[in-house]
């Protein structure tokens, strides 16, 4: 490569690294106006301005952080690529969570809240729009039908025990586990993924890639630069989302008390931040007719949420002491249970239309419909 391309290059490299400079701005600004913003008698206006500044921050963050990611997919290919997606996401969400529960303290549902608020915005709100979306420009998609059995097969069994067995056992009541059932869920739940881990990328691997599907490199194309360096700027951003994320669990938690909103919002508000970059990703595969690409991401997100965010719930209350409320309501389980029998229809085929979107978008509308009329 000549000198002159090689700056040229270097250029739009770092100019395409715009949020990096205004995303520490924001979390410089934040961490010291922090102090101001913990007391009770912060005004609403500066409460607003915060938790639009930092959600911002922390969005462009993630955004840059899965750029960085589709980056290292191209460069590793399928499956590996969109296992690196998904793990991107997975840990913006476990870090995010993670951070609002430590601050939170008094909020025992929030970790129920935001992995059920991720279960409804993948299965229904993302796969939605990806199925319509696809749908109307392509009429009718195929994916791997061995694969999508494959993410369900494990991600419902795990969600049920997660989010509805506490609802059911009576050691300890009020949709909570005992220790002993804490530490089985853990032991299971990263076992299980970890073996779904070696079937993904070991032993299965044509069950994740679709035959025929067009090439994402046509759409997507390998970055010039070497991989280590998109590798540094993903942990970079990673850890910007992280900070910016216990910034935004003040105004947060402050927004929703002060407003009179429904608790289950500040979860709400966690799912959208952290699967922001991914639902774009997902419905971007769909029209560009890479519907196994786009199962790929959303499948693979719900069961990483449960599979992994739920042993990171339990082990905070193991070592704080703590109790978290898993159990759901009698409408969110209904809900749940429906969400996953509609989405065993849409998976059943191996192939897509319209019509099935708009049927996840109905589910999607209801979860909405329920936060404000339990």
């Amino acid at each position: 490569m000549e000198p002159s391309t090689s700056i040229a290059s270097e250029r739009k490299f770092f100019g395409a690294e715009w949020p990096l400079p205004l995303c520490a701005l924001i979390l410089i600004v934040g961490w010291l106006c922090k102090p101001a913003l913990s007391v009770e008698t912060v005004p609403d206006w500066a409460t607003g301005i915060a938790f639009v500044a930092f959600f911002i921050g922390a969005l462009l963050a993630a955004v840059a952080a899965t750029r960085h990611a589709e980056h290292l997919a191209v460069r590793f290919g399928e499956p590996y690529g969109t296992l690196m997606l998904t793990l991107s996401a997975i840990s913006l969400e476990i870090a995010t969570v993670v951070t609002v529960m430590l601050h939170n303290t008094d909020n025992p549902t929030f970790g129920r809240d935001t992995m059920f608020s991720v279960v409804m915005i993948v299965l229904n709100g993302i796969i939605g729009v990806a199925l319509l979306a696809g749908g109307l420009r392509h009429h009718e998609q195929r994916y791997s039908l061995r694969g999508a059995n494959a993410f369900l097969s494990l991600l419902i069994p795990l969600a049920t025990l997660a989010l509805i067995w506490p609802n059911v056992t009576v050691t300890t009541g009020g949709g909570t586990f005992s220790p002993v059932q804490k530490v089985f869920v853990i032991v299971m739940s990263l076992l299980l993924y970890a073996a779904f881990m070696v079937i993904q990328t070991r032993t299965h691997t044509s069950f994740f890639v679709a035959e025929g599907e067009p090439d994402e490199h046509a759409h997507h194309p390998p970055s010039p630069h070497d991989w280590p360096r998109h590798a540094a700027l993903l942990i970079v951003y990673l850890v910007m989302v992280v900070l910016l994320a216990k910034l935004f669990a003040l105004p947060l938690e402050t927004g929703v008390s002060r407003l009179g909103l429904p608790s289950t919002m500040a979860g709400l508000a966690v799912a959208v931040l952290v699967l922001a970059p991914e639902g774009i990703a997902a419905i971007r595969a769909a029209r560009l007719n890479q519907m196994q690409r786009a199962m790929n991401i959303g499948l693979g997100t719900a069961l990483s949420t449960i599979a992994l965010t739920v042993p990171a719930i339990l082990l905070i209350d193991i070592v704080s002491g703590r109790t978290a409320v898993l159990g759901l309501g009698a409408a969110d389980t209904m809900l749940l249970v429906l969400t996953f029998a509609v989405s065993m229809l849409t998976f059943s085929s191996g192939r897509t239309y319209a019509m099935q979107g708009l049927v996840h978008l109905l589910l999607f509308l209801s979860y909405i419909v329920l936060i404000f009329s339990p």
